[in-house]
């Protein structure tokens, strides 16, 4: 009922602004919006128990803002275990209702009323663009509020003066992504795993009975989820409302699907938004294409509409983590609050979170309105997304034949979101008019000469499948080297794709250390980087850990639950990862661990014995139940069994253990919707560099390269896709462990253990900074 936020935001600018502390003690409530959306639970649970953390009351507000004005039992304190095991559920625990109450000024004044009562001064608001603007309202007219209440005798003068100030932080919730200066909005990853499941669903089937699907997923003004779906499905054709389609579609979409069914293709899925229109502004519904491809081709054709669907189910491991980021973020953001700090929000910008003033995004929405609403979206690459589905969409014949030949292959371990890479990095390379070879086995097979031309459908279907479709092994170049130049030579070989983890990157290497003995190697070289263990330098992410952390997370909550049911027990549960901690630290944040084990951050027999102690008097409340996670290679002695023994000897009487250890599992099923999109990019931003390349090195019918930009690494550095020199690298890797020297990812091990209630100094947080939203940074691109 409030006026809303455009979906068209901007990225922030750097700020200076920044609170400073207060005192501790002050009552804080937390309502949720109208509207629930996955990753709810995991906030509330995050504001609640590090409001308790730094020393505050907490209320929980039932029912939104509705229970705000109604008060009563709809505003409760909490304590910590008010919040304990709800995190992996979906929707929210306290409830949420819309309120018409609340958009008048009478019921504002009763919300007001409530809130003095309890003495709350600080608002911690979970929802989307009308709420939290709702709440900014609310805070705008607080004083007057209270001086309203004072004349009609209500409150005292002195209460007033007790509550003169009230403090607004948001938390934002949208599945549409459709806030300005946040890369995601809780609720859209969780939503887009809904639609992939339904995607993967009906694949099957349609392939069986050669069926065409039109699928209807939510997005009434904001298409995002149609196009990031779309570009993770290969869709054969979208319909958003940012870009209507051009006059004429309709024959058009036809002789492109009538085209694919010729070329031997036994499906068809046409993904439309909601809120699709044409360039007449006219609306086009799921109905209304169906019936067109069943009377122009004579298609089996079905419509599925997901509808709320997408709002349900658990939350993903990224909604999990990122809800609880935020919510921690957003106390911090109260904690230091001043008079003069305005309304925020709490947003995600890289890996960092960082706070927004409410009123900035508002008048960026203003500023928006006035331009016009057929403004192409720039924000979130959202047009990059769009650019890139429709150039792997449907194959486009190039101007002209490249001289170029690139290969690609697999090396490690496989990962999901492998054949992603490999199919975008093929189509992109045809679409640049080079010749593409596939590799199998890795270096193996290069030195085997297991190569073969492919073309644009040679890779249809591969964005779903999981594992390596062209197979992958381990080996290194050291071992085969004088055969692999000869084949590089024999095929003419000008660039290399990589697609791999550790030993790929430390393959590439040693390619470009034999430059200096072997000319053929001269060439230009990329790395994708490809592990479930998120440890190759370079990159912030790697391809497959956000699959292999759904699931670890997957696994833990079915232990959890089996928990529930056998009082005084803990699991210890072992993750892969080598001597890498990161699928053990970002699972144990996403299931609400105890504790976390790894290599990177050393732990002692005291360590172990303040845990044992901790389970122990967890084993008093009405949780009994633990859960623990260990990194494979944490430690040299203290080994899954090792801390079996300790738990179980010193939790004799009290609880007992059991081992879990998750293994391949991990590596396995289909990629997660992070992935493959983060793997379609990934091909065409690395083939597009490479092209770029060749053309600096190509002189007289032939390449040269032997500078170190020759051969990078290609990844993502908190927004900004960068290409790192595998020679700079080389710096900053310990070889020995496999590992980068520095992690980003160590900075969210605090947060493991504030919410698991360690007590550890405020004084290691880091804060966000205040940072600002303008007009001007539309125009700029953000990567991803």
């Amino acid at each position: 009922s409030f006026p809303g936020l455009c979906p068209r935001g901007c990225p922030p600018l750097e700020g200076t602004l920044q609170g400073h502390p207060v005192g501790r003690g002050v009552p804080w409530g937390l309502p949720s919006s109208r509207l629930t959306f996955p990753g709810m639970n995991a906030a509330v649970r995050a504001v609640t128990r590090m409001g308790i953390y730094v020393g505050a009351k907490v209320f929980l507000i039932y029912e939104g803002y509705e229970g705000l004005v109604e008060g009563g039992d709809n505003i409760k304190q909490a304590n910590w275990l008010s919040v304990s095991n709800i995190i992996q559920l979906g929707g929210t625990v306290i409830g949420s209702a819309r309120c018409k109450a609340f958009t008048t000024r009478a019921g504002r004044l009763r919300a007001a009323r409530n809130l003095v009562e309890h003495g709350i001064t600080n608002l911690c608001v979970i929802g989307g663009d009308g709420s939290l603007t709702g709440a900014d309202i609310f805070r705008s007219e607080w004083g007057e509020l209270l001086e309203e209440l004072v004349q009609d005798g209500q409150i005292s003068e002195e209460v007033a003066q007790e509550n003169s100030r009230l403090n607004i932080v948001g938390l934002v919730g949208s599945i549409d992504n459709d806030f300005c200066g946040t890369d995601m909005t809780i609720g859209t990853d969780s939503a887009l795993h809904r639609i992939m499941e339904v995607i993967d669903a009906i694949t099957t089937t349609a392939q069986s009975h050669q069926r065409t699907f039109v699928l209807e997923v939510m997005g009434r003004h904001c298409g995002y989820l149609a196009l990031v779906s779309g570009l993770a499905s290969g869709a054969d054709w979208l319909f958003i409302p940012e870009s209507p389609p051009e006059d004429g579609w309709e024959d058009l979409m036809c002789e492109r699907l009538g085209e694919t069914r010729s070329r031997g293709s036994r499906l068809n899925i046409i993904i439309i938004a909601e809120g699709a229109i044409d360039r007449s502004g006219k609306p086009i519904s799921s109905n209304y294409v169906k019936d067109l491809v069943v009377q122009r081709l004579g298609f089996d054709t079905r419509v599925t509409v997901l509808g709320h669907v997408q709002r349900g189910g658990t939350p993903s491991a990224f909604d999990r983590v990122l809800s609880s980021k935020m919510g921690m973020e957003a106390v911090m953001a109260l904690l230091e609050a001043t008079p003069d700090t305005p309304a925020c929000v709490v947003s995600l910008s890289g890996n960092q979170s960082v706070r927004l003033p409410l009123m900035e995004c508002v008048q960026v929405v203003s500023t928006g309105a006035r331009l016009g609403a057929t403004l192409p979206c720039p924000c979130r690459s959202f047009e990059n997304n769009w650019n890139i589905y429709k150039l792997l969409a449907h194959q486009k014949p190039a101007q002209e034949k490249s001289p170029f030949s690139l290969a690609i292959l697999n090396v490690g371990a496989p990962a999901a979101g492998m054949n992603a890479a490999v199919r975008s990095a093929v189509r992109i390379s045809i679409c640049q008019g080079h010749t593409i070879y596939a590799v199998s086995d890795g270096f193996e097979g290069l030195a085997k000469g297991q190569i073969r031309e492919v073309g644009w459908h040679d890779v249809a279907g591969w964005l779903g499948r999981g594992g390596s479709m062209l197979g992958t092994k381990r080996t290194l170049p050291k071992t085969c080297m004088e055969k692999i130049v000869e084949n590089v030579r024999k095929f003419n070989i000008q660039g290399l794709l990589v697609i791999g983890g550790f030993e790929a990157y430390e393959g590439v290497l040693q390619l470009v250390e034999a430059r200096g003995q072997y000319e053929e190697l001269c060439i230009i070289m990329c790395v994708i980087p490809a592990t479930i263990s998120n440890n190759v330098p370079g990159t912030d992410f790697s391809l497959g850990s956000d699959t292999a952390v759904n699931a670890a997370m997957e696994s833990c909550d079915r232990i959890k639950q089996s928990a529930s049911g056998t009082k005084r027990r803990v699991f210890i549960v072992e993750t892969m990862g080598g001597y890498c901690g990161y699928l053990s630290t970002v699972t144990g944040i996403a299931v609400g661990a105890d504790a976390a084990y790894v290599y990177e951050d050393p732990f002692t027999i005291h360590d172990l014995k303040a845990n044992v102690e901790h389970l122990t008097d967890k084993m008093k409340t009405d949780i009994q139940r633990g859960l623990v996670l260990r990194n494979e290679k944490c430690h040299e002695h203290y080994t899954t069994e090792f801390l079996y023994n300790l738990y179980s000897s010193e939790g004799k009487g009290i609880f007992d253990c059991r081992i879990n250890v998750l293994g391949h599992l991990q590596q396995g099923g289909a990629p997660t919707p992070f992935d493959r999109n983060y793997g379609t990019k990934l091909g065409v931003k690395a083939v597009l560099w490479m092209s770029e390349k060749l053309e600096e090195v190509y002189c007289k019918g032939r390449v040269f390269a032997n500078s170190d930009d020759s051969a990078c690494v290609i990844g993502l550095r908190k927004k900004v896709v960068a290409f790192s020199p595998v020679t700079e690298l080389k710096k900053v890797t310990d070889f020995e462990h496999r590992l980068p020297q520095e992690q980003w990812w160590l900075n969210l091990r605090l947060m493991l253990k504030m919410l698991a209630n360690y007590q550890i100094s405020l004084t290691e947080y880091i804060s966000g900074k205040m940072e600002h939203v303008t007009r001007r940074t539309l125009s700029i691109e953000k990567g991803f």
